[in-house]
């Protein structure tokens, strides 16, 4: 199984798991099978919040999962649409998370546990699964259902001309 992990740097096992999984400096890519380790530089490391499409890269490699600290309910889904599955992990160097992974102590993340922001967790942050608008030109709010809620628009609006 090759597995993909979000690093800050490329000394491999030694090396920091990154906290934002498309803005990872690198990735580490683990072969459980061989023990191989190969590090490749994320090329769209630096990129507008929501932007990020590290597949495009990571495609011709195969991966079968990714092992994180955290990750967003987008890229979790769009992850496992091409049958990658994510897993969850709390340590914090890569040789951890293999140890992790030989042991069987991973969990598989959920899109709806899914990390929103920076550190954020959805269901403790929003409990009642309420929308919040985010206004724009003419004072329309476009509300974004959190946690399979559903958005209701409530945006202050600024012109945007």
């Amino acid at each position: 199984m090759l597995t993909c992990i979000p690093t800050n740097g490329n000394a491999g096992l030694k090396e920091s798991v990154s906290d934002h999984f498309g803005s990872s400096s690198f990735f580490t890519l683990y072969n459980s099978e061989t023990n191989d380790i190969e590090v490749i530089e994320n090329n769209n490391a630096h990129h507008s919040h929501g932007t990020c499409h590290p597949l495009n890269q990571l495609t011709k490699y195969k991966i079968d999962c990714v092992v994180c600290n955290g990750m967003g309910r987008r890229a979790i889904e769009a992850l496992n649409f091409e049958k990658i599955k994510v897993y969850k992990s709390s340590s914090v160097i890569v040789e951890e998370i293999i140890d992790e992974m030989k042991s069987d102590k991973l969990t598989e993340m959920d899109p709806l546990k899914s990390c929103h922001g920076h550190g954020q967790n959805v269901s403790e942050h929003f409990p009642h699964r309420e929308g919040r608008g985010a206004g724009f030109w003419q004072r329309q709010g476009r509300g974004q259902g959190r946690n399979s809620g559903n958005g209701k628009g409530n945006g202050r609006g600024r012109n945007q001309e």
